[in-house]
């Protein structure tokens, strides 16, 4: 197990405000631990939000510090030898490079123009352009869709088995200050029907990360469910999302989640969820969830669009700063090979947001396949 992030050089790099915000973001966590993209080393956000792995750098500058420092010093060599093996993929660092100037690395770029949130609410940006273009709402139960590279909304990747893909490096510039990006692969979405109380049986499946197997590459563990406004804002009715039922990172099937508090007259691209709470509670003791079976609201909602969606976390891309983006080396900076399977659907939430400001987006990532 990797031993505790030295707490004062993370405050020091992300800011303490940023630290404090992916820590309460992960303090009801029940999956396994979240990358951090920016963080030079391999640092990861754990259950309870506490941070594992080594960092290295925060001894004495802020990532403002090295993004100004870098900005002046843009051809500056700061790629260093590493005294470690690299994760899953590949043998070594030095195996790595072999891949990404054989032809293996990739660059996937996103723009994503902001729209208004809610102070301490998650927004999701599935259905927002330029780039891509924005997605559709999902398709209407009990199919629903498994969303994959080719799905509108979604970055097209080239797939690499019998090799595997993995990120290098992340990062994201925005207007304002402290937002905080997760980077997820959407596996599933379901469109709920609104005027009813009655259960919703939903019978589409996701295609990646369903093995029951426990530490398996493609594991269950650590799929989380959110509920999502789609494109038409909620009617102004109390509601509760409860009875609903789906089957855990074990295989148990007709698991119930516990109720759902949503929000009366919920805005667009919201999540549909109390104050800070950017995932789904599941039954006690699990730590995924493999499909969605069921759907229930309390109420009958006039109107309003509802989606149901399963993701899959990949890495926290914390944005500290506002209108600079700090110049990642793709080796010593976020060391920590997230994996990206083929097919994937990439997706990204702004979690907690600080204000109800509309943020646009840049994005980058990086990886490399060996």
């Amino acid at each position: 197990m990797l031993l505790g992030t030295h707490a004062d050089r993370l405050d020091r790099w992300l800011g303490a405000e940023k630290t404090e915000h992916i820590s309460r973001s992960m303090k009801d966590w029940y999956g396994p631990p979240v990358a951090v993209a920016g963080v030079p080393g391999n640092v990861w956000a754990v259950k309870g939000g506490d941070f594992r792995g080594p960092i290295g750098a925060g001894q004495f500058l802020s990532a403002v510090d090295w993004a100004v420092m870098r900005l002046k010093r843009a051809f500056r060599d700061s790629a260093r030898r590493q005294m470690y093996q690299a994760n899953a993929g590949f043998a070594s660092l030095s195996d790595l490079i072999a891949e990404a100037t054989a032809g293996k690395r990739r660059e996937f770029f996103y723009q994503k123009g902001g729209t208004t949130g809610v102070t301490s609410v998650t927004n999701s940006l599935w259905h927002l352009g330029t780039q891509p273009v924005a997605a559709a709402n999902a398709p209407a139960a009990p199919g629903g869709l498994a969303p994959t590279d080719a799905t509108q909304g979604a970055v097209t990747f080239d797939n690499v088995s019998p090799d595997t893909r993995h990120i290098v490096s992340a990062w994201a510039i925005c207007e304002d200050v402290g937002e905080n990006l997760l980077c997820y692969d959407r596996l599933f979405e379901v469109n709920k029907t609104m005027a009813s109380v009655a259960t919703e049986a939903v019978t589409g499946v996701p295609t990646r990360y369903q093995s029951t197997t426990p530490g398996a590459a493609d594991s269950a563990e650590g799929n989380f469910l959110f509920v999502e406004v789609g494109g038409t804002a909620l009617a102004a009715t109390a509601h509760n999302w409860t009875v609903c039922q789906y089957t855990d990172q074990g295989g148990t099937t007709g698991v119930s989640l516990p109720s759902l508090t949503g929000n009366s007259g919920a805005i667009i691209h919201r999540l549909d969820h109390p104050v800070s709470q950017w995932f789904a509670p599941l039954a006690s003791g699990d730590t995924g969830i493999q499909q969605l079976t069921q759907m229930q609201c309390s109420a009958s909602v006039a109107t309003g669009v509802i989606n149901f969606v399963i993701g899959h976390p990949i890495c926290w891309i914390p944005v500290p700063m506002a209108n600079i983006v700090c110049q990642q080396d793709y080796i010593n900076t976020a060391f920590n090979l997230s994996r990206i399977f083929d097919d994937a659907a990439l997706a990204f939430l702004e979690v907690t947001k600080p204000s109800t400001s509309t943020s646009t987006y840049s994005i980058g990532l990086t990886s490399v396949a060996g």
